[in-house]
Formats: C-alpha cells, structure tokens, sequence
C-alpha cells in the first residue's frame, strides 16, 4: 500500500504515473484531465477567490533518459480526478487509494507525537550497535577466507526491515509499531552475532542462525 502514496514536502500526495498505472489509463489521459482540471480551478478562484492548491507540476526521468511532465496530487485531487473512473477495477483503486491516504496521514500525526521521537531516537541507538556488530562478523568472516562478506550489511538490514514489515525499507516512514518490532528484531541480530563470535563459530552458520531467527521473529509476529 505505501507504494501508492508517498510524503512530499509534509504532505501526502501521490502521482500522475502511479495513478494511471493503477487504473490502467494512459498517463497522457490523466495529464489531459489534470491540467482540464487546473482550468476549471483557475476559473473558480477567479469567481469566488483562493482555491487551494491540489495538483503540484512534476518531472520524471524515463527510460530512454528523456524528462517528461507529471503531476503531484494531494487527497483532494485524486478525489477529483477518479471521481470519473468507473468500473469494478477502478471502484477497487479507489478504496485502496483511500486506504492509504489514511495509512500515511495518520503515520504524518504520530510522527509528530514525542513517543514516535523517542522509539526512532532509540531504534537509531540499537541499529548502530547492530551495525557495529555487522561490522565484527564482516571482519570475522574476511579472516576465514570470505570473498563477500561486505552483503551481510544489506542482507540484514533487508532480513530485519522485511521482519518488521516496513515494505520501502524507509525507517523514518516507520509506525510505532513498526518501530517496536524493529528494535527487537535487531536486538536479536545484535545477540546472534555476539554470541556466535564468542562461540567462534563458523561465519556461515553465524549468518544463518541470525537469518533463522529473524524468521522466527517474523513468523511470531505475523
């Protein structure tokens, strides 16, 4: 779901691409409605006065290199533009849409609340120790022969966020509750790696027991 909606300038928008993409129209299509749209609005805030401003012009970078026009839209927009798009797919995006405009608008309000603050302040404390700990078994793992040790970073890292189910892999755009399984995943992490080395086990089975673990954490959690 966070695929659908992102947070720019502390505000929860989404996009022209995304949009069209979702409810299968061409974006030129969409662009086409936005920007009748943007006349519409003009118009009206030349009548009754300030509209508030719902689409935000954007560039994208394609594949063949080339930037083309996009557009940005907060809730009010997108409610605009789909309020058109029927059908039983397009009715199925539109509550998806709306679920997470509300997922990521309420994330936007914990992020304010001194408790989210802490739990990130701490989840920072322990993933640097986690770190530092990666740091160790990439070093242990180097003295018995290890070509790749330097993955464990990311590979971990992956392990951990996919465990505490935050799906974009942004920490920052964690909930609390993301935010607490997060630190006791990497407690764990942090445990497994101190405890192999001092047992001086194999690299390998370092790695693994973590990974096993990790999935435990997951499956329980779930």
């Amino acid at each position: 779901m966070n695929e659908l909606v992102l947070l720019r300038h502390s505000e929860v928008v989404c996009s022209s691409l995304q949009v069209a993409k979702k409810f299968r129209k061409r974006h030129d299509n969409v662009m086409r409605d936005i920007e009748k749209l943007l006349v519409d609005s003009s118009k009206l805030r030349s009548e009754n006065g300030e509209i508030p401003v719902m689409f935000q012009k954007a560039k994208y970078k394609a594949e063949n290199g080339q930037a083309y026009k996009m557009y940005y839209m907060n809730r009010d927009g997108f409610s605009l533009l789909v309020m058109g798009f029927n059908g039983k797919s397009a009715l199925k995006w539109k509550i998806k849409y709306i679920g997470a405009f509300n997922q990521m608008e309420q994330l936007l309000t914990e992020k304010q609340s001194l408790p989210w603050q802490e739990a990130r302040s701490l989840s920072k404390q322990i993933h640097k120790q986690e770190t530092d700990a990666i740091k160790l078994l990439v070093e242990y793992a180097q003295s018995q022969g290890s070509q790749n040790a330097k993955r464990y970073y990311t590979n971990i890292s992956t392990l951990a966020n996919k465990a505490a189910r935050i799906e974009d892999g942004n920490r920052n755009n964690a909930s609390m509750s993301q935010l607490g399984r997060l630190i006791l995943i990497e407690n764990v992490i942090l445990d497994c790696i101190q405890e192999g080395i001092r047992q001086q086990l194999p690299y390998k089975g370092i790695y693994r027991k973590c990974r096993e673990r990790i999935e435990q954490f997951g499956t329980l959690a779930g």
